[in-house]
Protein backbone atom coordinates (compact mmCIF):
# COMPACT_ATOMS: atom_id res chain seq x y z
CA UNK A 1 0.00 0.00 0.00
CA UNK A 2 1.15 3.58 -1.17
CA UNK A 3 2.21 5.89 1.73
CA UNK A 4 0.79 9.52 2.05
CA UNK A 5 3.32 12.08 3.33
CA UNK A 6 1.85 15.31 3.63
CA UNK A 7 -1.67 16.95 4.34
CA UNK A 8 -1.67 18.18 0.73
CA UNK A 9 -0.73 14.83 -1.02
CA UNK A 10 -4.25 13.55 1.05
CA UNK A 11 -5.86 16.64 0.10
CA UNK A 12 -5.02 15.94 -3.62
CA UNK A 13 -5.01 12.37 -3.47
CA UNK A 14 -8.98 12.62 -2.38
CA UNK A 15 -10.11 14.94 -5.33
CA UNK A 16 -8.08 13.58 -7.77
CA UNK A 17 -9.78 10.12 -7.80
CA UNK A 18 -13.30 9.44 -7.39
CA UNK A 19 -13.09 6.35 -5.08
CA UNK A 20 -10.46 7.19 -2.29
CA UNK A 21 -9.94 4.81 0.19
CA UNK A 22 -7.67 6.46 2.96
CA UNK A 23 -6.22 4.54 5.39
CA UNK A 24 -5.38 6.04 8.62
CA UNK A 25 -2.73 4.16 10.79
CA UNK A 26 0.03 5.06 13.60
CA UNK A 27 3.42 3.43 13.42
CA UNK A 28 3.46 1.78 17.03
CA UNK A 29 -0.54 0.48 16.49
CA UNK A 30 -1.11 -2.96 16.54
CA UNK A 31 -4.47 -3.27 15.37
CA UNK A 32 -3.22 -1.19 12.27
CA UNK A 33 -1.17 -3.66 11.47
CA UNK A 34 -3.62 -6.43 11.73
CA UNK A 35 -6.13 -4.75 9.81
CA UNK A 36 -3.75 -3.53 7.16
CA UNK A 37 -3.92 -6.89 5.01
CA UNK A 38 -7.48 -7.19 5.82
CA UNK A 39 -8.14 -4.24 4.09
CA UNK A 40 -5.51 -4.57 1.27
CA UNK A 41 -7.36 -8.27 0.14
CA UNK A 42 -10.93 -6.49 0.65
CA UNK A 43 -9.98 -3.78 -2.10
CA UNK A 44 -8.85 -6.34 -4.52
CA UNK A 45 -12.06 -7.27 -5.10
CA UNK A 46 -12.85 -3.12 -6.04
CA UNK A 47 -10.17 -2.24 -8.89
CA UNK A 48 -11.23 1.34 -9.36
CA UNK A 49 -11.21 1.81 -5.77
CA UNK A 50 -7.36 3.90 -5.31
CA UNK A 51 -6.03 3.17 -1.49
CA UNK A 52 -3.73 4.86 0.52
CA UNK A 53 -2.01 5.07 3.47
CA UNK A 54 -1.50 8.22 5.91
CA UNK A 55 0.51 7.55 9.43
CA UNK A 56 -1.27 10.34 11.76
CA UNK A 57 1.98 10.25 13.98
CA UNK A 58 3.95 11.29 10.89
CA UNK A 59 1.26 13.72 9.16
CA UNK A 60 -0.15 15.33 11.86
CA UNK A 61 -2.59 17.47 10.29
CA UNK A 62 -4.71 14.72 9.47
CA UNK A 63 -6.39 14.84 13.06
CA UNK A 64 -7.72 18.42 12.54
CA UNK A 65 -8.73 17.89 8.99
CA UNK A 66 -10.83 15.03 9.23
CA UNK A 67 -11.57 14.81 12.54
CA UNK A 68 -9.81 11.64 13.16
CA UNK A 69 -9.18 10.58 17.18
CA UNK A 70 -8.34 7.29 17.07
CA UNK A 71 -6.05 5.15 14.81
CA UNK A 72 -6.73 2.73 12.70
CA UNK A 73 -9.68 5.12 10.82
CA UNK A 74 -11.14 4.21 7.40
CA UNK A 75 -12.37 6.91 5.24
CA UNK A 76 -13.72 6.38 1.71
CA UNK A 77 -14.38 9.11 -0.44
CA UNK A 78 -17.10 8.90 -3.41
CA UNK A 79 -16.21 12.36 -5.96
CA UNK A 80 -14.55 14.06 -2.55
CA UNK A 81 -17.38 13.57 -0.16
CA UNK A 82 -16.94 10.63 2.80
CA UNK A 83 -19.05 7.98 2.34
CA UNK A 84 -17.69 5.65 4.69
CA UNK A 85 -16.19 6.06 8.25
CA UNK A 86 -14.81 3.28 10.37
CA UNK A 87 -12.44 3.28 13.14
CA UNK A 88 -10.75 0.61 15.61
CA UNK A 89 -12.84 -2.29 15.53
CA UNK A 90 -14.04 -2.97 11.92
CA UNK A 91 -16.97 -5.02 10.92
CA UNK A 92 -15.28 -6.58 7.59
CA UNK A 93 -18.52 -8.02 6.55
CA UNK A 94 -20.50 -4.87 7.02
CA UNK A 95 -18.02 -2.73 5.51
CA UNK A 96 -17.50 -5.14 2.53
CA UNK A 97 -21.41 -5.06 2.23
CA UNK A 98 -21.41 -1.00 2.39
CA UNK A 99 -18.72 -1.31 -0.60
CA UNK A 100 -19.78 -2.91 -2.22
CA UNK A 101 -23.41 -1.27 -3.05
CA UNK A 102 -21.17 1.86 -3.42
CA UNK A 103 -19.28 0.66 -5.45
CA UNK A 104 -21.70 -1.48 -8.04
CA UNK A 105 -23.99 2.43 -7.94
CA UNK A 106 -20.78 4.34 -8.86
CA UNK A 107 -19.85 1.53 -11.78
CA UNK A 108 -23.18 1.82 -12.98
CA UNK A 109 -23.07 5.44 -14.07
CA UNK A 110 -19.99 4.86 -16.15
Amino acid sequence: MKKIQTIQEVITFIENNPLAFLYVSQEDCSVCHALRPKLMELLKNYPTIELREVEADKVKEISAEYLIFSAPTLLFFVDGKEYIREGKFVQFKKLANTIDRIYSFEESRI
